[in-house]
Protein backbone atom coordinates (compact mmCIF):
# COMPACT_ATOMS: atom_id res chain seq x y z
CA UNK A 1 0.00 0.00 0.00
CA UNK A 2 1.25 3.42 -0.96
CA UNK A 3 2.10 5.82 1.30
CA UNK A 4 -0.30 9.44 0.89
CA UNK A 5 1.62 12.59 -0.12
CA UNK A 6 0.31 15.25 1.83
CA UNK A 7 -1.58 17.85 -0.28
CA UNK A 8 0.52 20.62 1.10
CA UNK A 9 3.74 19.13 0.38
CA UNK A 10 2.55 18.75 -3.08
CA UNK A 11 1.64 22.27 -3.39
CA UNK A 12 5.09 23.71 -1.51
CA UNK A 13 7.03 21.49 -4.04
CA UNK A 14 5.22 23.16 -6.94
CA UNK A 15 6.36 26.40 -5.48
CA UNK A 16 9.75 25.54 -5.11
CA UNK A 17 9.40 24.14 -8.43
CA UNK A 18 8.44 27.32 -9.74
CA UNK A 19 11.01 29.60 -8.33
CA UNK A 20 13.75 27.17 -9.55
CA UNK A 21 13.02 27.47 -13.00
CA UNK A 22 12.26 30.78 -13.15
CA UNK A 23 14.83 33.44 -14.66
CA UNK A 24 17.46 34.89 -12.53
CA UNK A 25 19.97 33.56 -9.72
CA UNK A 26 19.27 30.12 -7.07
CA UNK A 27 21.52 30.10 -4.11
CA UNK A 28 21.14 28.32 -0.86
CA UNK A 29 21.17 29.66 2.33
CA UNK A 30 22.07 28.11 5.60
CA UNK A 31 20.10 29.76 8.21
CA UNK A 32 20.58 27.53 11.18
CA UNK A 33 20.72 28.68 14.35
CA UNK A 34 19.75 32.69 13.24
CA UNK A 35 17.60 33.67 16.52
CA UNK A 36 13.76 34.37 14.92
CA UNK A 37 13.92 37.95 15.66
CA UNK A 38 16.98 38.45 13.66
CA UNK A 39 15.80 36.31 11.09
CA UNK A 40 12.72 38.63 10.40
CA UNK A 41 14.86 41.92 10.56
CA UNK A 42 17.56 40.17 7.67
CA UNK A 43 14.44 39.47 5.40
CA UNK A 44 13.23 42.68 5.85
CA UNK A 45 16.21 44.23 4.88
CA UNK A 46 16.84 42.18 1.85
CA UNK A 47 13.12 42.09 0.67
CA UNK A 48 13.19 44.11 -2.38
CA UNK A 49 16.75 42.43 -4.09
CA UNK A 50 15.58 38.86 -3.32
CA UNK A 51 12.74 36.27 -2.14
CA UNK A 52 13.71 33.43 0.51
CA UNK A 53 11.82 30.35 0.47
CA UNK A 54 12.75 28.06 3.77
CA UNK A 55 11.97 24.05 2.87
CA UNK A 56 13.39 20.69 4.32
CA UNK A 57 15.92 18.96 2.49
CA UNK A 58 13.38 16.19 0.96
CA UNK A 59 11.27 18.72 -0.26
CA UNK A 60 13.81 21.10 -2.34
CA UNK A 61 15.22 17.86 -3.88
CA UNK A 62 12.32 16.81 -5.56
CA UNK A 63 11.68 20.61 -6.40
CA UNK A 64 15.45 20.64 -7.93
CA UNK A 65 14.59 17.22 -10.16
CA UNK A 66 11.40 18.69 -11.19
CA UNK A 67 12.73 21.65 -12.24
CA UNK A 68 15.83 20.10 -14.14
CA UNK A 69 18.68 20.85 -12.56
CA UNK A 70 21.61 18.71 -11.70
CA UNK A 71 21.22 16.97 -8.55
CA UNK A 72 24.86 16.92 -8.06
CA UNK A 73 24.33 20.85 -8.02
CA UNK A 74 22.41 20.78 -5.50
CA UNK A 75 24.17 18.42 -2.98
CA UNK A 76 27.00 20.44 -3.22
CA UNK A 77 25.03 23.45 -2.43
CA UNK A 78 23.34 21.53 0.17
CA UNK A 79 26.82 19.84 2.20
CA UNK A 80 26.97 21.64 5.40
CA UNK A 81 23.85 23.42 5.21
CA UNK A 82 22.08 22.56 8.42
CA UNK A 83 18.43 24.45 7.83
CA UNK A 84 18.69 25.09 4.39
CA UNK A 85 17.02 28.02 2.79
CA UNK A 86 16.23 28.69 -1.00
CA UNK A 87 16.91 32.14 -2.21
CA UNK A 88 16.17 33.51 -5.48
CA UNK A 89 16.97 36.90 -7.42
CA UNK A 90 16.39 38.59 -10.92
CA UNK A 91 18.55 41.50 -10.20
CA UNK A 92 21.78 40.75 -8.49
CA UNK A 93 24.09 38.07 -9.62
CA UNK A 94 26.55 35.68 -7.94
CA UNK A 95 28.74 38.18 -6.63
CA UNK A 96 26.17 40.59 -5.46
CA UNK A 97 23.55 38.31 -4.01
CA UNK A 98 26.99 36.73 -1.27
CA UNK A 99 27.73 40.86 -0.79
CA UNK A 100 24.24 41.66 -0.08
CA UNK A 101 23.97 38.31 2.47
CA UNK A 102 27.04 38.23 3.32
CA UNK A 103 25.95 41.60 5.23
CA UNK A 104 23.55 40.05 7.50
CA UNK A 105 26.65 38.58 9.65
CA UNK A 106 26.58 39.70 13.18
CA UNK A 107 27.71 37.94 16.46
CA UNK A 108 25.98 36.41 19.37
CA UNK A 109 26.77 35.22 22.89
CA UNK A 110 27.98 31.43 23.03
CA UNK A 111 25.90 28.88 24.71
CA UNK A 112 26.64 25.67 26.20
CA UNK A 113 28.42 23.32 24.46
CA UNK A 114 28.91 25.36 21.18
CA UNK A 115 32.39 24.86 19.47
CA UNK A 116 34.67 27.93 19.10
CA UNK A 117 34.46 29.13 15.21
CA UNK A 118 37.93 30.13 16.09
CA UNK A 119 40.25 31.13 18.99
CA UNK A 120 39.03 33.09 21.57
CA UNK A 121 41.55 35.62 22.58
CA UNK A 122 40.75 38.02 25.94
CA UNK A 123 42.85 41.03 25.98
CA UNK A 124 44.39 42.16 29.09
CA UNK A 125 43.38 45.98 30.10
CA UNK A 126 40.74 47.59 32.66
CA UNK A 127 36.95 46.93 31.89
CA UNK A 128 34.19 48.96 33.13
CA UNK A 129 33.12 46.28 36.51
CA UNK A 130 33.67 47.59 39.89
CA UNK A 131 35.26 46.01 42.50
CA UNK A 132 32.73 42.43 43.54
CA UNK A 133 32.42 38.93 43.06
CA UNK A 134 32.82 39.14 39.61
CA UNK A 135 36.33 38.86 39.87
CA UNK A 136 36.20 35.59 40.94
CA UNK A 137 33.53 34.44 38.78
CA UNK A 138 36.07 35.69 35.77
CA UNK A 139 39.22 33.60 37.44
CA UNK A 140 36.92 30.50 37.59
CA UNK A 141 36.49 30.46 34.39
CA UNK A 142 40.24 31.30 32.99
CA UNK A 143 40.28 34.60 32.53
CA UNK A 144 42.75 36.28 35.05
CA UNK A 145 41.54 39.25 36.68
CA UNK A 146 42.00 41.67 39.90
CA UNK A 147 41.29 44.98 40.89
CA UNK A 148 42.95 48.02 39.61
CA UNK A 149 42.78 51.63 40.49
CA UNK A 150 39.20 50.79 41.91
CA UNK A 151 37.94 48.60 38.57
CA UNK A 152 38.41 44.77 37.40
CA UNK A 153 41.16 44.57 34.75
CA UNK A 154 42.23 41.54 32.98
CA UNK A 155 45.67 41.11 33.98
CA UNK A 156 47.08 39.25 30.90
CA UNK A 157 46.14 38.65 27.59
CA UNK A 158 44.79 34.85 27.52
CA UNK A 159 43.22 32.19 24.80
CA UNK A 160 40.34 30.46 27.03
CA UNK A 161 39.17 28.61 24.36
CA UNK A 162 40.89 27.36 21.33
CA UNK A 163 39.48 26.86 17.79
CA UNK A 164 37.06 23.81 17.61
CA UNK A 165 36.84 23.59 21.51
CA UNK A 166 33.73 23.08 23.34
CA UNK A 167 32.03 26.42 25.03
CA UNK A 168 31.64 26.05 28.18
CA UNK A 169 27.75 28.05 29.56
CA UNK A 170 30.12 29.61 32.49
CA UNK A 171 32.87 30.91 30.22
CA UNK A 172 29.83 32.04 27.33
CA UNK A 173 28.12 34.52 30.19
CA UNK A 174 31.17 35.81 31.16
CA UNK A 175 32.87 36.75 27.38
CA UNK A 176 29.63 38.30 27.03
CA UNK A 177 29.69 40.93 29.89
CA UNK A 178 33.29 41.45 27.77
CA UNK A 179 31.05 41.87 24.88
CA UNK A 180 32.90 39.11 23.13
CA UNK A 181 30.32 37.18 20.94
CA UNK A 182 32.08 34.58 19.30
CA UNK A 183 29.33 33.15 17.71
CA UNK A 184 28.76 34.35 14.32
CA UNK A 185 25.04 34.05 12.68
CA UNK A 186 23.32 35.13 9.84
CA UNK A 187 21.75 34.56 5.96
CA UNK A 188 24.94 32.28 4.83
CA UNK A 189 25.05 31.76 1.52
CA UNK A 190 26.80 27.87 0.92
CA UNK A 191 26.90 28.71 -3.09
CA UNK A 192 24.36 29.69 -6.15
CA UNK A 193 24.10 29.06 -9.60
CA UNK A 194 23.78 31.25 -12.48
CA UNK A 195 23.71 30.31 -16.42
CA UNK A 196 23.97 27.06 -15.14
CA UNK A 197 27.47 27.42 -13.78
CA UNK A 198 27.87 26.62 -9.70
CA UNK A 199 29.61 28.86 -7.63
CA UNK A 200 30.64 27.79 -4.14
CA UNK A 201 31.00 30.85 -1.10
CA UNK A 202 34.54 30.45 -1.30
CA UNK A 203 34.59 31.29 -4.82
CA UNK A 204 32.31 34.39 -4.76
CA UNK A 205 33.74 35.53 -1.47
CA UNK A 206 35.92 38.32 -2.95
CA UNK A 207 38.31 41.43 -1.36
CA UNK A 208 36.48 44.19 -3.45
CA UNK A 209 38.75 46.92 -2.11
CA UNK A 210 41.84 45.14 -2.56
CA UNK A 211 40.71 43.97 -5.90
CA UNK A 212 39.72 47.60 -6.69
CA UNK A 213 43.65 48.63 -5.73
CA UNK A 214 44.97 45.77 -8.05
CA UNK A 215 43.01 46.86 -10.77
CA UNK A 216 44.33 50.42 -10.27
CA UNK A 217 47.53 49.24 -9.98
CA UNK A 218 47.36 47.23 -13.16
CA UNK A 219 46.25 50.17 -15.10
CA UNK A 220 48.44 52.27 -13.94
CA UNK A 221 51.48 50.12 -15.16
CA UNK A 222 49.66 49.29 -18.53
CA UNK A 223 49.60 52.78 -19.37
CA UNK A 224 52.73 53.93 -18.01
CA UNK A 225 54.72 50.66 -20.34
CA UNK A 226 52.43 51.78 -23.26
CA UNK A 227 53.93 55.52 -22.81
CA UNK A 228 57.40 54.27 -22.68
CA UNK A 229 57.24 52.10 -25.56
CA UNK A 230 55.57 55.07 -27.30
CA UNK A 231 52.05 53.29 -27.89
CA UNK A 232 50.30 55.46 -29.57
CA UNK A 233 46.42 55.16 -28.59
CA UNK A 234 43.62 58.23 -27.58
CA UNK A 235 44.83 57.86 -23.91
CA UNK A 236 48.69 57.85 -24.69
CA UNK A 237 48.37 60.98 -27.23
CA UNK A 238 48.04 63.74 -24.83
CA UNK A 239 51.06 62.30 -22.61
CA UNK A 240 53.06 61.81 -25.50
CA UNK A 241 52.67 65.00 -27.42
CA UNK A 242 53.27 66.77 -24.20
CA UNK A 243 56.61 65.15 -23.40
CA UNK A 244 57.59 65.42 -26.69
CA UNK A 245 57.17 69.21 -26.27
CA UNK A 246 59.05 69.52 -23.14
CA UNK A 247 61.42 67.69 -24.83
CA UNK A 248 62.10 69.67 -27.69
CA UNK A 249 62.03 72.82 -25.67
CA UNK A 250 65.20 71.72 -23.31
CA UNK A 251 66.83 70.49 -26.94
CA UNK A 252 66.29 74.16 -28.10
CA UNK A 253 67.41 76.20 -25.30
CA UNK A 254 70.56 74.03 -24.63
CA UNK A 255 70.99 74.62 -28.16
CA UNK A 256 70.92 78.72 -27.89
CA UNK A 257 67.94 78.24 -30.74
CA UNK A 258 66.16 81.82 -29.81
CA UNK A 259 62.49 82.30 -31.07
CA UNK A 260 59.26 83.22 -29.76
CA UNK A 261 58.92 80.40 -27.28
CA UNK A 262 62.69 80.07 -25.66
CA UNK A 263 63.24 84.08 -25.87
CA UNK A 264 61.82 84.51 -22.11
CA UNK A 265 63.42 81.43 -21.04
CA UNK A 266 66.79 83.03 -22.14
CA UNK A 267 65.88 86.12 -20.64
CA UNK A 268 65.12 85.05 -17.72
CA UNK A 269 67.83 82.78 -17.20
CA UNK A 270 70.40 85.89 -18.23
CA UNK A 271 68.39 87.78 -15.07
CA UNK A 272 68.77 84.65 -12.84
CA UNK A 273 72.38 85.15 -13.58
CA UNK A 274 72.36 88.93 -13.00
CA UNK A 275 71.31 88.37 -9.39
CA UNK A 276 73.78 85.95 -8.87
CA UNK A 277 76.65 87.96 -9.64
CA UNK A 278 75.46 91.12 -8.23
CA UNK A 279 75.12 89.12 -5.11
CA UNK A 280 78.87 88.22 -4.89
CA UNK A 281 79.91 91.78 -5.18
CA UNK A 282 80.80 93.80 -2.32
CA UNK A 283 79.08 97.15 -1.78
CA UNK A 284 82.33 99.30 -2.37
CA UNK A 285 82.11 97.45 -5.91
CA UNK A 286 78.45 98.16 -6.31
CA UNK A 287 79.11 102.54 -5.30
CA UNK A 288 81.77 102.34 -7.75
CA UNK A 289 79.41 100.96 -10.42
CA UNK A 290 76.47 103.26 -9.48
CA UNK A 291 79.33 106.59 -9.57
CA UNK A 292 80.93 105.50 -12.83
CA UNK A 293 77.17 104.73 -14.38
CA UNK A 294 76.79 108.54 -12.98
CA UNK A 295 79.78 110.01 -14.55
CA UNK A 296 79.18 108.48 -17.48
CA UNK A 297 75.40 110.38 -17.85
CA UNK A 298 77.39 113.80 -16.79
CA UNK A 299 79.68 113.42 -19.32
CA UNK A 300 77.04 112.62 -21.58
CA UNK A 301 75.12 115.43 -20.58
CA UNK A 302 77.61 118.27 -20.80
CA UNK A 303 78.99 116.38 -24.57
CA UNK A 304 75.92 117.96 -25.46
CA UNK A 305 75.89 121.95 -24.56
CA UNK A 306 78.34 122.83 -27.11
CA UNK A 307 75.73 121.43 -29.95
CA UNK A 308 73.34 123.33 -28.76
CA UNK A 309 75.38 126.42 -28.36
CA UNK A 310 76.53 126.32 -31.99
CA UNK A 311 73.30 125.74 -33.05
CA UNK A 312 72.15 129.41 -31.32
CA UNK A 313 75.06 131.01 -33.28
CA UNK A 314 73.87 129.90 -35.78
CA UNK A 315 70.85 131.16 -35.61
Amino acid sequence: MMAKVAPWKKGRVSELTEILSGDGIVGIVDIGGVPAGNMLGMRSSLREQMTMTMAKKTLIRLAWEQAGLSGEHLEELLEGAVQPCIVHSDSLNAFELFAELDKTRQGRAAKEGERAPSDIVVEAGPTEFGPGPIVGEFNAVGIPAKIDKGKVAIQRTVTVVNEGDTISGDLGIMLAKLDITPIEIGLILTGAIEGGIVFPASSLDLNLDGFKSDLISATSGAFNLACNTRWFSTATMPTLLSKASGEAMAVAVEAGVVNDETVSLFITRANAHAMAISGQLDSSALESADAAASDAADSDSGAEAPADEEEGEEE
